[in-house]
Formats: structure tokens, C-alpha cells, sequence
């Protein structure tokens, strides 16, 4: 049966889990067909891109406000992409910014609308759940505890493992790494600034100073290609100690020993690929000011959050300087910590996988339609 289905995939992690999914989908039905915002990966599985996530990753009040004529340009683009198209579903990933707004108007258009990975309403503006109740057709959440919390509140919500988990558990490190962990003879620190230019601006200068000087360690920088010139800009004259690897993050997970992170999605990642962490996260003041005031969890890393307790360091905001992180990186490569996060890990993990995550899914979308 030929179905039609449009999908909005605006991160680097939207990218990788509407991949996965469309390959799921493809699995069950290989006559679909699929347009729609993603980024390279989802155009590998045959997803026409109608906007590449590179040009909409925009994050923080003053960042949006800033850019709004863009974003509804980008608006109005969508909305005329699917009237074409004529799915016979709207595919929502996260970016609940846009994509609550897109729920509503392709609901009221006549569409079956889906939503992959769900708003994080229990942090913040719970108002949204009005939003999702009247114009979102199903609900998949990935974090455990977020079936419960929707289907309180009347939202019909499943909850399938966390995709990631599954990924990584099957993840293979190719030859060219294998070598690196075994001939390096030293303790590899893994760099991870974020995805996007703001995040990388101002979190690898504090990344670098932090780790200057330090002996007897590889030091691994998880670089995204489209971001080249910045970080060779940010590099400038500093010691080759400091290697690159583009579009390979999950390779340099998989033989790190520590990781300096930026918090979102990859604090996940560096959990279940095993990495003792620092979680790190500093913003626009005015931003970070309005959100601190919404906002209402205990934690900013989804380690912290779906274990419910404080496995790994959080440096926010003033905290995150270098000196502090210098100090938190050392008592990481104690023994004694180091094992206890490990140890924490594995909760996590086992909190999160499942095999068949995309494939139940795919499945239930296809059922639904």
C-alpha cells in the first residue's frame, strides 16, 4: 500500500532518530514515500528534504525573537510543502517551538498527526498539554517515566524504550578507532560543544582552557563538517593535542574515557555508550535568566533526570568556567568516582533499552493510519 507521510526533523538528533524510524517504516512498508525537514541522514533513507535542520536550529528566547521573520518564512514554506503533498500523516520529531504550532494547523487541515518524542512539559510550560490533547493524534514518548505523566493528563502516549539506547547497544567501532584506543597508552577526553554555532561559541573556548596543560591524555574534539571553519577559528594556534574528527561523535564515544559535555541530547548518549561526564551548559544571560524562572526541574542532564538523583556533575551558567571544570575533570579521573558513575550507567540503561524501539513505533504509526 502506498502511503505518503511528511515529516519535521529541525536537530541533530531529530536527524538520527527519524532515520532510524523511516528505515522501520520502509522495513513494514516499502512504498513509502517521504518529504519533509531532516538533515543527511534521513536523506539516505530516501527522505526528500524540503529544509535541511542546519538552517532552523535556533535556541533561546533572544535567539528566536531575533530570528523570527526566518521562522516564519520557514512557516509558511511547511505549510504550503504538505498542502502539495498530500500526506497521509504529519511526522512531528521534538522542536516542540514549531512544531506544537504545526500539530494544531495540520490537525485542522484534515491531517492524522503524529508526534515522535514528546515535549518536555513536566520541565516547563505545562500549559501545552491543551495543545497536544486537541491536535496530536498519538503520542511516543522515549523517556520512561512520561507515559504515566500524559496519560494523566488524557493523552494517549506510548512508550517503547528510549531509541538511543537500542542504537547504541548495536554500535560498532569501525578499524581506524579500534587502533587509536589501543595504541594511545592514555586516558582519551572526549570534546562535545553542541550542535549548534551559538553553543559552540560559547562552550569550546571554556573546553579548551580547562584541559590546557593537562598531561599524559588524548584529547578527541566531536566536530560536525557544516561547523569546519568555526572551530578552526576557535582552535586558532592551539597545540595539536586537540585532535578533530568530524561526523563522528559515536565512534569517539565508544573509546572515550571521559567526555566534557554540552548538555541536550548527547549527555544521554555519553551515558549509555558508558563515559563518565561533566555536563556543561552556558547561554545568552538574558536568555538563561527567563528560562531559570520557567523552568522547573532538579537537573539539565537526561542522566540526572531519569535516574532522579545527581549521578553526574552539572556546571551551569557562572559555574561553568574553566578553573571549575578543570577541578570537576580531575576528581573524574579518580577511580573511586569514576566507578561509581559506571555503576550508574547501568540503571540507566537498562531503564531504556529496547531492542525492537523503532520497529513497535513504525509499527503503531502504520496501524494508525
Amino acid at each position: 500500500m502506498k502511503l505518503k507521510l511528511y515529516i519535521i526533523a529541525a536537530e541533530a538528533s531529530g536527524d538520527l532518530h527519524g532515520s532510524q524510524l523511516l528505515h522501520a517504516l520502509k522495513n513494514l512498508n516499502p512504498e513509502i514515500e517521504t518529504r519533509g525537514w531532516g538533515g543527511d541522514l534521513m536523506a539516505k533513507e530516501g527522505h526528500q528534504l524540503d529544509v535541511h535542520y542546519s538552517k532552523a536550529s535556533f535556541m533561546g528566547f533572544v535567539e528566536v525573537i531575533k530570528n523570527l521573520p526566518y521562522i516564519l518564512r520557514l512557516f509558511k514554506i511547511t505549510k504550503e510543502s504538505i498542502q502539495t503533498f498530500e500526506p497521509d500523516a504529519v511526522i512531528l520529531l521534538d522542536y516542540p517551538g514549531f512544531n506544537l504550532r504545526m500539530a494544531k494547523w495540520a490537525h485542522l487541515k484534515g491531517y492524522k498527526v503524529f508526534y515522535y518524542i514528546a515535549p518536555q512539559i513536566w520541565a516547563w510550560k505545562e500549559k501545552r498539554i491543551e495543545i497536544i490533547k486537541k491536535y496530536v493524534d498519538k503520542l511516543f514518548v522515549i523517556l520512561p517515566f512520561e507515559e504515566n505523566y500524559f496519560e494523566e493528563r488524557g493523552v494517549n502516549a506510548s512508550y517503547y524504550g528510549h531509541p538511543l539506547a537500542n542504537s547504541i547497544k548495536k554500535f560498532e567501532t569501525n578499524s581506524f578507532f579500534k587502533e587509536y584506543k589501543q595504541t594511545a597508552h592514555q586516558a582519551i577526553i572526549a570534546l562535545l560543544p553542541g550542535s549548534r554555532v551559538q553553543e559552540i561559541k560559547t562552550m569550546l573556548p571554556v573546553f579548551l582552557e580547562s584541559i590546557k596543560d593537562l598531561k599524559d591524555v588524548k584529547i578527541m574534539l566531536a566536530g560536525m563538517q557544516q561547523h569546519q571553519d568555526l572551530y578552526q577559528s576557535i582552535l586558532g594556534e592551539r597545540p595539536s593535542q586537540v585532535e578533530i574528527y568530524y561526523d563522528s561523535t559515536y565512534q569517539i564515544l565508544s573509546i572515550a574515557d571521559f567526555a566534557l559535555v554540552t548538555s541536550g541530547t548527547a549527555t544521554l548518549e555519553t551515558g549509555l555508550f558508558g563515559v563518565p561526564q561533566i555536563v556543561c551548559y552556558k547561554g545568552n544571560p538574558l536568555s538563561y535568566m527567563i528560562a531559570k524562572n520557567l523552568i522547573k526541574i532538579k537537573y539539565i542532564s537526561l542522566v540526572n533526570l531519569i535516574l532522579d538523583r545527581p549521578l553526574v556533575t552539572e556546571l551551569i551558567q557562572d559555574s561553568m568556567n574553566a578553573n571549575n571544570l578543570r577541578l570537576e575533570l580531575e576528581k573524574l579521573m579518580e577511580p573511586e568516582h569514576k566507578n561509581k558513575i559506571l555503576e550508574g550507567y547501568q540503571s540507566l540503561h537498562s531503564s531504556l533499552y529496547n531492542e525492537h524501539s523503532y520497529h513497535l513505533t513504525a509499527e503503531e504509526m502504520l496501524k494508525k493510519i
